[in-house]
């Protein structure tokens, strides 16, 4: 009996044994396979060459349907993107200088009118992206519904205009951790490197990367101003730790308007601070090509940019104006990232309110790194898609099988390396002149981005087609697109003028062309892919136009009958229901 109990106990001790080998063995397999999945991660995705006898509108439009970027981003990323994913120094800190120069009237009319335009703007790209959710959006749509160079030369506007923000943010990050006393001893490079590596690592991630960071960051901001909202008015009703009514006091004294200058002149100069803060909105249309399901969620939300306009900016920015006068000196900072100038951090400690100035402060600082996450991914996105329709160098093409753009990531982030300058007493000149590289970079994108709405209605005119094969159409209509344009032709205008004849009269060459810099490089590269491209006409014709390529609804008649249906639905809601899903 011994013998044999022993004998079962040596078997079971053998099997036992060969389990343990086995399971040792598939967790080593799977720990290799991890490691050898994250290598060929990096690996080229094999495409197909396109046919050469193709023209550049067909190579365009197939190319960048068929961008085999990865499609994680979830209707809550894209929600988080839409209403908070570019705020960032141009609303915190920005906006004190616009007061400061202007008055808050002049605030409110220039925010105002330009809002009014992003609106409509934002409108048209969400027609156009839910509809043809490419790779490279608005730069794409330029280049098929209007003129293969003016395409070219947006996609380089807008690529060069994220390019410069990243290390201008990252300085920014950095700038703003000096408002705490314990840090100005760090030397700024070493900040600027910290926030440099975490943006690095965000993005190796690829889009589910960049979209979760976007949603954290996004919340965080979004909370914040609406505590701010709720907070600013009770300090404006006198529920402040002074218990001082304030009401419209600065609005009688110092006044509305900045009467040293123009008040007209005056709401001029600050119209490209306030294009400047809205910069990034149309992130996301360019995101729709990695949207799980744009048809879905893409309309849902552009329909959020309403309530950024009005929540964020309008509201916000209101409140500012009631609760510092626009003489406070603490408005003119040091720079333009100086978090210190924040007319919502001076609201906060002008109101005897200790320790939320800290708060607000960290909150700018998450701001920061949020755009500087949007400008690499911006860009890159942006110059994989003009190296896909031979109109950059190929290499920035390179596309691995995790979807993520490389070359252009590591083109972004060679470009955020700038930012180490940081401790130098250089850095704000250079910076200047970058900044006017790209000042009116954002002006042009909305202003091609309606343009092309209104070339793509046209052509869908042209051929017998309309609106009833479009799962989202731009509440403005033709008409919204048409007041977009015009809006973003007078601030060029105005900005002109501005630039030429600036406020106090203090004129000189190196300030127009620090403000006006962006249009000759936007002519330089135009002229420059015409005469490469010996492409000589001036516009695409609308019988050569291509309004299917990226449709990810392929069955036009399924298509009609399904948003009939749809339609039909919402119709037999309440008011109530109707009125929340034309507003939300």
């Amino acid at each position: 009996m011994s013998d044999k109990k022993t004998s079962v106990e040596a078997v079971i001790t053998e099997v036992d044994s060969s389990h343990a080998y086995e399971s040792g063995s598939i967790k080593s397999e799977n720990k290799r396979n991890f490691v050898q999945n994250w290598f060929d991660g990096f690996k080229p995705y094999e495409m197909e060459e396109l046919d050469p006898n193709l023209s550049e509108v067909e190579k365009a439009a197939i190319a960048t349907a068929n961008a085999p970027l990865q499609r994680r981003l979830k209707n809550r990323h894209l929600q988080m993107i839409a209403i908070g994913g570019s705020i960032g120094t141009g609303l915190f800190v920005g906006s004190g200088k616009a007061l400061a120069a202007a008055g808050p009237a002049a605030l409110l009319i220039a925010w105002g009118l330009t809002g009014i335009m992003i609106y409509f703007t934002v409108q048209a790209l969400g027609e156009l992206s839910v509809t043809m959710p490419v790779s490279g959006s608005f730069a794409v749509y330029s280049t098929r519904f209007i003129d293969p160079s003016w395409g070219c030369a947006m996609g380089f506007n807008y690529a060069m205009q994220w390019l410069i923000v990243l290390p201008l943010e990252l300085v920014a990050a950095s700038i703003t951790l000096s408002y705490w006393e314990g840090s100005k001893n760090v030397n700024a490079d070493v900040w600027v490197l910290i926030f440099y590596l975490l943006i690095v690592v965000i993005n190796l991630f690829g889009v589910k990367g960049y979209g979760e960071a976007e949603f954290v960051f996004s919340l965080i901001k979004v909370v914040t101003v609406i505590a701010f909202i709720f907070m600013g008015i009770i300090l404006n009703c006198g529920g402040g730790p002074k218990g001082e009514y304030i009401g419209g006091r600065y609005w009688k004294n110092p006044g509305a308007f900045n009467t040293e200058y123009n008040p007209f002149k005056a709401v001029c100069s600050v119209f490209v601070t306030s294009a400047f803060s809205f910069a990034g909105t149309e992130l996301v249309g360019l995101a729709a090509a990695e949207a799980t399901n744009p048809r879905k969620s893409l309309p849902t939300a552009i329909k959020q940019v309403f309530w950024r306009i009005m929540l964020f900016y309008i509201i916000s920015l209101t409140l500012i104006g009631l609760l510092v006068p626009f003489n406070d000196p603490r408005l003119i900072g040091s720079s333009s990232v100086d978090a210190s100038a924040s007319p919502f951090v001076i609201a906060i400690v002008s109101n005897g309110i200790h320790g939320l100035d800290s708060v607000m402060n960290v909150v700018i600082m998450i701001a920061v790194l949020s755009v500087g996450n949007s400008a690499v991914y911006g860009s890159s996105r942006i110059l994989q898609s003009l190296a896909a329709q031979g109109q950059a160098p190929k290499i920035l093409g390179y596309i691995d099988r995790q979807g993520r753009p490389l070359a252009a990531i590591g083109l972004t982030l060679l470009f955020g390396c700038l930012a180490f300058v940081a401790a130098s007493p250089k850095q704000g000149e250079m910076f200047d002149w970058l900044l006017a590289i790209s000042g009116l970079s954002s002006i042009f994108t909305w202003g091609s981005i309606c343009l092309s709405h209104i070339r793509f209605r046209a052509c869908l005119k042209s051929i017998g087609r309309g609106t009833n094969e479009l799962v989202f159409t731009a509440q403005g209509g033709i008409i919204g697109s048409w007041i977009g344009l015009i809006i973003n032709c007078l601030v060029l205008i105005v900005s002109f003028w501005v630039a030429a004849f600036p406020l106090g009269d203090q004129s000189s060459a190196e300030g127009f062309f620090k403000a006006y810099l962006t249009v000759p490089v936007i002519i330089i590269v135009y002229v420059i892919h015409k005469v490469v491209k010996k492409n000589w006409r001036l516009y695409v014709k609308l019988d050569e136009m291509d309004v299917d390529s990226g449709r990810r609804d392929f069955d036009l008649e399924l298509l009609k009958q399904e948003i009939v249906e749809e339609k039909e639905i919402l119709a037999r809601k309440p008011f109530w229901y109707r009125t929340y899903k034309f507003w939300c």
